[in-house]
């Protein structure tokens, strides 16, 4: 679940009629029946017992239950003994599935190779992370020279005994003297941010806390910007964050010294994000509200003779998205959707700020815009072409230079750089392609690889393609399918549908080794571009938001048809998947339509429609998904509410729902209600199982063994529930 659009560029995730409709309940029923009851069948009784309170809200006028309220506070006895009793279900039940020990000796041996981040240069020195395959976290090196011996810079997996602590944060100063890294424990969002001497590799005495979704912006080599909150006064990881302060923070001082920069009492939602301009001569301060794409940016003129210069609000009309680029001295550079859904960059001088003397740099091109970057003095544009990736280049004045050539349908992320940099690097990855890092010559467009990792497979034993299928209301949406070659077209096919469809988040060609295991195992592999993302720009995103939320519900039930009707798979033998926001999504169409999916994997998931502001960061959701505080949106979510739509005496499939004990992103007591109110409500014999990790979060910097169990009980559970033939 992300927090704003310019903080997930900067952090950076988780599918015919004839058989939807025709047997109502009869279907649910045939089809429960024709499954092997001896293998998935869970006796009510056998549940855990969740007590049922009394609890009722009421929203303008309609009274709701909430009958497993309780479940909200993780640190009540009854809750803990719930979770014990529901983890030695889940994990009993997985412990007996003989391929998850067979899978999970497939997903090590294949994971065990070396693979590199997208290298970055300041000062004189290069800097990447390296993982030499099964280590829990990327190790992060440095190096005078590319052919040069790397100098170990910060291993986390010596932080902590099992790599649950996670390098969640890296800031270099410009001359390379000094890095600024923080670190998450056990998934959580809050940072711990400290300083560390490149030369030496010993850290100094700074220490700051209490700091979530910022980053850390150097001045020189003195100090560097970034956010934080007030210390919480009762619990850290459920109380909702308000007030965020932007302050400077010099080298070699206590926190309480810092000096606050910005803040805003006025607007306890607003967020600040601070970055420094190449040429140090001024603070870009980064206004979001949320996750909404509009923002506002303001600046301060760091080379006014004042301590504290004054905020000079630029774009202040939250009419738009604006990404600022680079400058030229006064001339500031963004990359906006104002009137260009898709995309344009523009120019703006400060000295002459008036909205009628802007320019358009290069304008709205029939792909989708989503990010730009100013390195050897040209633009360097990262579009999306029907979800996958198309680089061009543009100079100062917006001529085109030209098109960056990759090897294949992918997706491509890096090219980051300064206005002198004469190179870049690059990650290009598919489907079937592991992640390689190449070096682009800024100068002759010549591509080279820098890294190609070796991964035990033959990649042309696969294929991918792309699709286009109507939704429900004859909107046209793109889907991947990748198998392996020779698949036969005969429904007898396991499936695995994943989606998201929110948030302007683009799903794109990525390769996995999990996925890649699914499909050594017969598996197909579908991946929708489904609206509420920004495959096709702010419209696409604005017709899957609040009100309109259920056309992403639609365009996945719609994809589900098309992969039974053209014989890719049939009901038995479709599992869906999903996490955070897609975990929302596998939620509510399980509701929807449990008659159309053969396996649920609903992970990490927005569950509970109604209150998922009051937790953590949601409050930061309601750009896209509006608040039951307002009773139009109340309306809309309490129609599609995952936990507000379970229907008691549903044949519901089998479901593994997955959360974990310390995400502060999304609370884990969506995952605890919906199990409950599921297992209350099956009248089939499919198990509804929750599996609730410890020690981890929402998923970032999630070590690779918990990552390799998680997956490996995940496929064992639909190779059992989808009845899967594996040798």
């Amino acid at each position: 679940m992300p927090v704003s659009k310019n903080f997930r560029h900067a952090c950076l995730v988780v599918l015919t009629l004839a058989l939807a409709i025709a047997g109502g309940p009869s279907l649910m029923r045939s089809r429960a029946q024709s499954l092997d009851v001896k293998q998935q069948m869970i006796k009510t009784i056998d549940y855990p017992a969740a007590r049922k309170s009394d609890q009722t809200d009421d929203y303008h006028g309609v009274k709701v239950a909430d009958p497993y309220r309780w479940l909200e506070d993780l640190d009540s006895a009854e809750t803990r003994t719930w979770v014990e009793a529901e983890n030695q279900l889940a994990f009993g039940y997985l412990k007996e599935i003989p391929a998850v020990e067979k899978i999970k000796e497939r997903l090590t041996k294949l994971w065990n190779y070396e693979r590199f981040g997208v290298p970055f240069k300041e000062g004189n020195r290069y800097f990447y992370t390296r993982n030499t395959g099964l280590q829990n976290q990327g190790v992060l090196y440095s190096v005078a020279s590319l052919a040069d011996e790397p100098k170990l810079l910060l291993d986390p997996n010596t932080l902590s005994t099992d790599g649950t602590v996670a390098l969640s944060g890296l800031s270099i100063s410009h001359d390379g003297r000094f890095m600024a890294y923080s670190l998450s424990a056990s998934g959580s969002d809050w940072q711990e941010w400290k300083v560390r001497d490149i030369e030496t590799g010993k850290d100094t005495s700074d220490d700051l806390k209490w700091v979530k979704f910022s980053g850390a912006a150097w001045l020189g080599s003195d100090g560097f910007f970034y956010s934080r909150y007030d210390e919480p006064k009762e619990n850290s990881l459920k109380d909702t964050n308000y007030f965020q302060k932007l302050y400077y923070h010099r080298l070699g001082t206590p926190q309480a010294a810092d000096e606050l920069v910005y803040e805003r009492p006025d607007q306890k939602e607003w967020l600040f994000g601070g970055s420094v301009t190449d040429d140090s001569r001024y603070l870009i301060i980064n206004v979001s509200e949320g996750t909404d794409s509009k923002n506002r940016v303001y600046y301060k003129d760091l080379a006014l003779s004042v301590r504290n210069p004054p905020a000079v609000k630029l774009l202040d009309g939250f009419d738009a998205a604006y990404n600022f680029i680079d400058n030229d001295g006064p001339m500031f550079w963004f990359q906006t959707d104002l009137d260009a859904p898709r995309g344009k960059i523009i120019g703006i001088d400060i000295t002459r700020p008036e909205r009628k003397n802007w320019k358009v740099i290069v304008p709205e091109a029939a792909e989708t815009l989503q990010g730009v970057t100013f390195v050897n003095n040209v633009f360097v544009a990262d579009y999306l072409k029907d979800a996958h990736a198309q680089f061009k280049i543009y100079d100062r004045a917006g001529k085109f230079v030209r098109e960056v050539e990759f090897p294949g349908m992918g997706a491509v992320s890096g090219f980051a750089g300064k206005a002198k940099d004469k190179e870049s690097f690059y990650a290009y990855t598919s489907f079937t392609t592991p992640t390689t890092i190449y070096r682009y010559d800024m100068v002759t467009g010549k591509s080279t690889v820098f890294r190609r990792p070796q991964v035990d497979f033959k990649p042309d034993d696969f294929e991918t393609k792309q699709v286009f299928y109507k939704s429900k209301d004859g909107t046209s949406v793109p889907m991947f399918i990748t198998h392996k070659k020779g698949l036969k077209l005969d429904g007898s096919n396991p499936a695995y549908l994943y989606g998201y469809g929110g948030f302007d988040v683009s799903l794109t060609p990525a390769f996995s080794v999990g996925n890649l295991v699914w499909m050594e195992m017969g598996g197909v592999y579908a991946q929708p571009n489904l609206r509420g993302g920004g495959e096709y720009g702010e419209e696409w995103h604005k017709a899957g938001m609040k009100l309109r939320k259920q056309n992403v519900f639609d365009d996945f039930i719609a994809a589900a048809e098309w992969l039974i009707a053209n014989k890719y798979t049939s009901t038995p033998k479709l599992a869906i998947a999903g996490a955070s926001n897609g975990g929302l999504l596998v939620g509510a169409v399980l509701t929807q339509r449990p008659d159309l999916f053969g396996a649920a994997l609903p992970g990490v998931g927005v569950l509970d429609m109604l209150r998922f502001q009051k937790f953590t960061i949601g409050w930061a959701w309601v750009s896209d998904y509006g608040s039951s505080d307002n009773a139009s949106d109340f309306k809309a979510q309490y129609a599609y509410s995952p936990l507000h739509n379970i229907k008691s005496g549903t044949a519901y499939p089998p479901t593994l729902i997955t959360t974990a004990d310390h995400d502060d992103r999304v609370w884990p007591g969506h995952s605890f209600k919906f199990a409950a109110a599921l297992q209350a409500a099956q009248a089939g014999p499919a198990p509804i199982l929750i599996r609730i990790e410890t020690k981890a979060g929402h998923g970032a910097g999630k070590p690779t063994s918990k990552i390799i169990e998680e997956l490996a009980d995940q496929w064992g559970f639909l190779v059992r529930v989808l009845d899967m033939k594996v040798r």
